[in-house]
């Protein structure tokens, strides 16, 4: 009784191990882009590259300020012979001479600032260089995540069509099997040929293949979108189908210069030609002499010696790098060739963009054309099956008929099915297109 009690509990628990480990998850679009825009390791990664442009920039700011060092000396001198030309080498009055003096220890201290007055504006350059290359840090993070939108939107939707194909596929192959039950009695009674009862077994067959690879399709595409989310490993998505039903009817049209003006990789590129024509003025710089304020103060103690108190100095320093007037060109060439190839890369992004905006602007109308003829192929195969089904019963069609058509209504089906998906992507493409994705679903963003 014992073992029975055992038994049934450690089913029990494995029962409930198994369904939490399938545990079904309805996830919305903008649930979904949310996830993947803060919580996959694509986001996170570009999160730390804006915190570490920041920083670099801090430590580039901390340049203009005063330099300011203390210093501070304690040596112990162990039987330190000491000559010293300060005190007198005569004899004293009474005959004797004066002893050299014990020196066991030295003590110094000393403090040093040192502020840049002048370098030619390099500082000032070399912060807004780093300024520039922050911004275009922050737009390239916006870009990332603006490809995982448009990556999670691709895998939801090829989840979506994945799930269709299984449910239309099982409602097909239910049928399929009915028919072959209801021609096994038929051939059995006599009343068709062993060969259209083995063209059904056929027909059923491949559609169970059919469905098996689906359900393949659904685990694989469901496994990607899970690993992107960061959702447990046993989470099953089970989309929206709002976002396949909304959009279908709607017409939406982006111009070529709203697409200029939002793309973030593009403002990318403009931000870092905006840091390179700030590193050419750095690189000049050294064309110029550094002029700094310097000051200091010294504390010296020689122990029975000499002693020094309240040292201070204060001056201008000024350095210049003759060899700079040959060697800096270079230098500045250089700077020069990196900017011009920042700007020649924007002219090039600046075309892709256009052309990308025109063509996912087709391929959206296209859809919406394709979704309409599909509905009506879908009305069509049903009518062509049920003819071809009735002409069948009163012998009017073969087996090869009737098979063909059930295969033409269960592929009108998936055609339809697929194009609402097709319809939902297209429309999210083209937002990513015009750099609108992301902001369409209202998130918040993490910096």
């Amino acid at each position: 009784m014992k073992t029975n009690s055992l038994l049934l509990g450690l089913f029990l628990i494995l029962g409930f191990a198994e369904s939490r480990a399938q545990e079904k998850k309805a996830l919305t679009l903008t649930e979904a882009i949310s996830l993947a825009t803060t919580q996959s390791n694509q986001a996170t990664l570009a999160d730390t590259k804006i915190a570490t442009s920041g920083f670099e920039l801090a430590t580039v700011k901390n340049n203009r300020y005063p330099s300011l060092k203390i210093s501070g000396q304690y040596q112990r001198l162990a039987d330190a012979n000491v000559k010293s030309n300060l005190g007198s080498s005569e004899p004293a009055e009474d005959g004797t001479t004066t002893s050299s003096p014990k020196v066991s220890q030295l003590m110094l201290g000393q403090a040093s600032l040192s502020v840049p007055i002048f370098s030619g504006f390099k500082l000032k350059n070399s912060v807004k260089a780093s300024e520039s290359k922050y911004q275009a840090e922050v737009f390239n993070a916006k870009n990332t995540k603006e490809q995982l939108a448009m990556n999670t939107v691709i895998l939801y939707v090829n989840l979506y069509k994945a799930q269709q194909s299984v449910s239309l596929i099982q409602e097909n192959l239910k049928s399929s099997e009915q028919r072959v039950k209801d021609f096994t009695a038929m051939e059995e009674n006599g009343l068709i040929a062993r060969n259209d009862l083995l063209k059904s077994q056929l027909q059923s067959s491949n559609i169970e293949l059919s469905l098996e690879d689906a359900k393949k399709n659904v685990s694989t595409i469901n496994y990607q979108l899970v690993n992107l989310l960061k959702l447990n490993e046993g989470t099953q998505i089970v989309p929206e189908e709002s976002v396949f039903t909304n959009s279908s009817s709607e017409r939406a049209s982006f111009s070529q210069n709203d697409a200029l003006a939002s793309r973030s990789d593009l403002e990318s590129l403009k931000w870092l030609q905006k840091a390179s024509e700030s590193s050419i003025k750095v690189a000049e710089a050294n064309y110029y002499p550094t002029v700094s304020l310097s000051g200091g103060y010294v504390a010296f103690n020689l122990k029975n010696v000499l002693e020094v108190n309240n040292a201070m100095n204060v001056g201008v320093g000024v350095s210049y790098d003759i060899s700079s007037i040959f060697k800096n060109g270079k230098d500045v060439k250089l700077a020069k060739s990196i900017a011009s190839e920042t700007k020649q890369s924007a002219d090039i992004l600046t075309d892709q963009i256009k052309v990308e905006v025109q063509q996912a602007q087709e391929n959206y109308n296209l859809s919406l054309k394709q979704f309409k003829v599909y509905q009506e192929a879908v009305l069509q195969a049903d009518e062509n099956f049920r003819i071809v089904k009735d002409k069948y019963d009163n012998g009017l069609s073969d087996t090869n008929d009737l098979l063909e058509a059930d295969v033409q209504d269960l592929q009108a089906k998936l055609n339809e099915a697929f194009s609402k998906a097709d319809i939902a992507q297209s429309y999210y493409e083209l937002l990513n297109a015009s750099g609108k994705l992301t902001d369409s679903f209202n998130l918040t963003p993490k910096n």
